[in-house]
């Protein structure tokens, strides 16, 4: 499917949403792919906040990974 914005055009005939969908990611690491994506194709300072808004989304996986395994570990 074609990206409906041009800050996720590729030109590749293949948008990032589909990326997400063929490797099964979750709401946060699918995030942090399309603000990656993204970053630095919006005009004005949206490069950086993209980045940020990514580093956000990444965070919370690992602080949601982090929680489950030290629930797995307490269970043992």
């Amino acid at each position: 499917m074609r990206a409906s914005q041009l800050h996720y055009e590729n030109g590749k005939g293949y948008d990032v949403i589909d990326f997400i969908s063929d490797y099964g990611l979750n709401f946060n690491t699918g995030n942090v792919v399309k603000y990656l994506s993204r970053a630095g194709k919006k005009p004005g300072n949206a490069e950086l906040q993209d980045l940020r808004k990514a580093l956000d989304y990444l965070t919370r996986e690992i602080e949601i990974k982090e929680a489950a395994n030290e629930s797995l570990l307490r269970d043992l």
